[in-house]
C-alpha cells in the first residue's frame, strides 16, 4: 500500500489564500470602525451627569461614656465618646426648569452601612437655557442642613455638565 498525495504546488496558493483572508479581514475593521455613525446626543440635547460619593453624617448623636463605663473596657478600647457607626442615606433631588428630573435615595455602603453612598446619573436634556436646581441631604435627623445649589445654566449641543459634591469648596459643583 502506498501513500497517495496530492501534487500540488501548497506554498504559493495558502500564501495567496492567507494573503486574501487578511486583506479582507482588513477591509471589514476598516469599514466597521467608521460606518455607521455614532451620535451619543441628538443634535439639540445636551448631558446632565450627577456624579456623587458622600459618606453621610452618622444616624445618631455621639454619647460621652462614664469613668465606670470606660473602667470596664480594655485600655485598647477606652474612648471617651461612643458614636454609632452606621451612616445616614443620601438624598437627592434635581429640577430642571420647575419640573423634577431626579430623586434619589442612596444607602450606605458596608456591612455595618458605615460606608459612602453614589449616586450616578445621566440626564439627556434638550439644549439651551435652564434653571437648574440641585438639593442634596447627607443626616437624617430633624432640622438637619440640605446642600443646595440654584444656577442658570446655557448648554450648548452637545455638552456636558457634571454635578458633583465636594464639601471643601462648599457643597455641590457644577462643572
Amino acid at each position: 500500500m502506498s501513500d497517495a498525495r496530492p501534487t500540488t504546488p501548497h506554498g504559493v496558493l495558502s500564501w495567496i489564500g492567507q494573503l486574501l483572508l487578511y486583506g479582507l479581514f482588513a477591509l471589514a475593521i476598516g469599514v466597521f470602525s467608521n460606518w455607521p455613525p455614532y451620535h451619543p446626543l441628538g443634535a439639540d440635547q445636551a448631558l446632565l451627569k450627577l456624579s456623587v460619593s458622600h459618606v453621610g453624617k452618622p444616624v445618631g448623636e455621639c454619647r460621652k461614656l462614664s469613668q465606670a463605663e470606660l473602667d470596664k473596657l480594655p485600655p485598647n478600647m477606652r474612648f471617651p465618646e461612643q458614636c454609632p457607626r452606621e451612616r445616614a442615606p443620601l438624598t437627592m433631588s434635581v429640577e430642571l426648569d420647575g419640573v423634577s428630573v431626579l430623586d434619589r435615595v442612596a444607602p450606605p455602603t458596608g456591612l455595618s452601612k458605615d460606608g459612602a453612598a453614589s449616586i450616578y446619573e445621566r440626564l439627556v436634556i434638550p439644549a439651551g437655557s435652564h434653571h437648574l436646581e440641585v438639593r442634596l441631604n447627607d443626616d437624617v435627623r430633624a432640622g438637619a442642613p440640605t446642600y443646595t445649589r440654584s444656577a442658570d445654566v446655557t448648554l450648548a449641543p452637545g455638552q456636558v455638565l457634571v454635578v458633583d459634591f465636594d464639601p471643601t469648596q462648599g457643597g455641590i459643583t457644577l462643572q
